[in-house]
Order: structure tokens, then sequence, then C-alpha cells
């Protein structure tokens, strides 16, 4: 059974920082692309970063650029999120996932961690 499992998250000050973890179960992951998503109480499940599977190509939501870094380690069959300078809008589930191409549609990923949940408190 393909797993992903998300790691990381937690209770931050606003303006602190969290590093999310997600490891992928199936080897064949490390060649496709990788998202995070996030889900806060009321929204939809919105895109935060994306990166390819060679890390060439790298893609930030406006609300995550110059904030959150995404990085893999295919070694690892893991993909990082640094959030820096947390805010409380932040706070929400986030998600990690996987798509056979690249994308930053949700509908369009194929397999999903079970969240991890983020809290930035004022």
């Amino acid at each position: 059974q393909v797993q992903l499992v998300e790691s990381g998250g937690g209770l931050v000050q606003a303006g602190g920082s969290l590093r999310l973890s997600c490891e992928a179960s199936e080897r064949s992951f490390t060649t496709y692309p990788r998202s995070w998503f996030r889900q806060s109480a009321g929204k939809e499940r919105e895109f935060v970063a994306g990166i390819g599977w060679r890390a060439a190509s790298i893609e930030y939501a406006e609300s995550a650029k110059g904030r959150f870094t995404i990085s893999r380690d295919n070694a690892k069959n893991t993909v990082y999120l640094q959030m820096n300078n947390l805010k409380p809008e932040d706070t929400a589930v986030y998600y990690c996932a996987v798509a056979r191409t690249w994308t930053i549609e949700a509908p369009l990923y194929d397999y999903w961690g079970q969240g991890t949940q983020v809290t930035v408190s004022s």
C-alpha cells in the first residue's frame, strides 16, 4: 500500500519556524513531482509549493514566496517544507501529495498523505 507520511507540524508563535517532512513508501515517487497543499477550516484545499523530481522546477503560492522553501531528498524519498516567519493565517492542515505530471491543481494529484496540523498563534 502506497503511503505518504507527513511529520513536523505543531503549535508555534507568529514569526516562528517549522519544517515539515513527507516520506513516501513507493520508490517510484522519487521521479514524480511532489507538492504541499494546505486546508484551513471552511476553505478549499490550496496549493502551497511544488517541486519537480529533479528539483529543476519549483513553484510557490504567492502566500509562501519569500517565507517557505520546498526541497527534496530522493535518496530518502522525502520532501520537505521549511516554513519561516509563520503567520496566524498559515494555520491549516498541511498535506503532501504526488502527481504523475507537473501541476498545481489538487484534483490532478494521485496520492495524498494524512495531513499534519500547523497552528500559528498570534
